[in-house]
């Protein structure tokens, strides 16, 4: 990578007020400098998700391709590979954007990050992206929707598909509610409750209802996962 490139790969950083339910509620998995140190281990994130998480990473991956062509917009930073496989697939000529509200989130990506690959990151809110409408070829969102109150979802998806070209698509991977006779519906509650009181929305309600207006049934595509544990939502635009 030349310098004029290598040096987009972090844009600069702004002071920026983080988010009053991220700070409340998440304070001690992101944003405080020890979060990082603890929870930046493969196997950790792994064991989160009961041991699922290459699978939903390549199922999410698969919907874009082995070659991603074009702009394509990752919502948050995530613990984990997910993003140095992503970054993989971009097709020669084609680019990757990462958002994340906190510097300290950006700055650990960019570590785990080639100094060749084609990421540019960016300090933005999920809930108002600073990019043009129709920026972007594609757009995923990685286990981030389960983190938020409903107010900053809807604001979420709506900015995700804002800036999303026509004929592109939105990909999600989140939490579901599991099947009935799952041994988790009942044991993982309490733990949901306790750490990511946010996460039991999406067991009670479907994602389609914080989509914005003119979203039709028709143009998403759902795929559940682990009896029903987690789910992956594809948007066409």
């Amino acid at each position: 990578m030349n310098v004029k490139a290598e040096s987009k790969a972090l844009e600069p950083l702004r002071p920026q007020a983080v988010p009053g339910y991220l700070q409340e509620t998440y304070w001690w998995a992101y944003v405080h400098p020890n979060a990082v140190s603890f929870f930046e281990r493969q196997w950790l994130v792994n064991l989160i998700l009961w041991g699922n998480f290459a699978r939903l990473r390549d199922a999410a991956l698969a919907e874009l391709g082995r070659e991603v062509p074009g702009r394509t917009l990752q919502v948050a930073c995530v613990y984990g590979n997910f993003t140095e496989h992503l970054a993989a697939r971009v097709a020669p000529g084609g680019q990757l954007d990462v958002v994340d509200v906190l510097p300290i989130q950006l700055r650990n990506l960019r570590q785990k990050l080639s100094p060749l690959a084609p990421v540019t990151l960016h300090q933005y809110d999920s809930t108002a992206l600073g990019f043009e409408g129709a920026s972007f070829d594609q757009a995923i969102v990685f286990f981030l929707l389960h983190e938020q109150p409903a107010a900053a979802r809807r604001q979420t998806l709506r900015e995700a598909l804002r800036v999303v070209k026509p004929g592109g698509k939105l990909v999600l991977v989140d939490y579901h509610l599991p099947r009935r006779l799952h041994p988790l519906r009942y044991l993982f509650r309490p733990v949901l409750h306790a750490l990511e009181p946010f996460a039991l929305d999406l067991w009670r309600h479907e994602i389609m209802e914080w989509l914005p207006e003119g979203v039709s049934a028709a143009q998403i595509r759902k795929q559940t996962y682990y009896g029903g544990l987690y789910q992956k939502l594809v948007i066409s635009v």
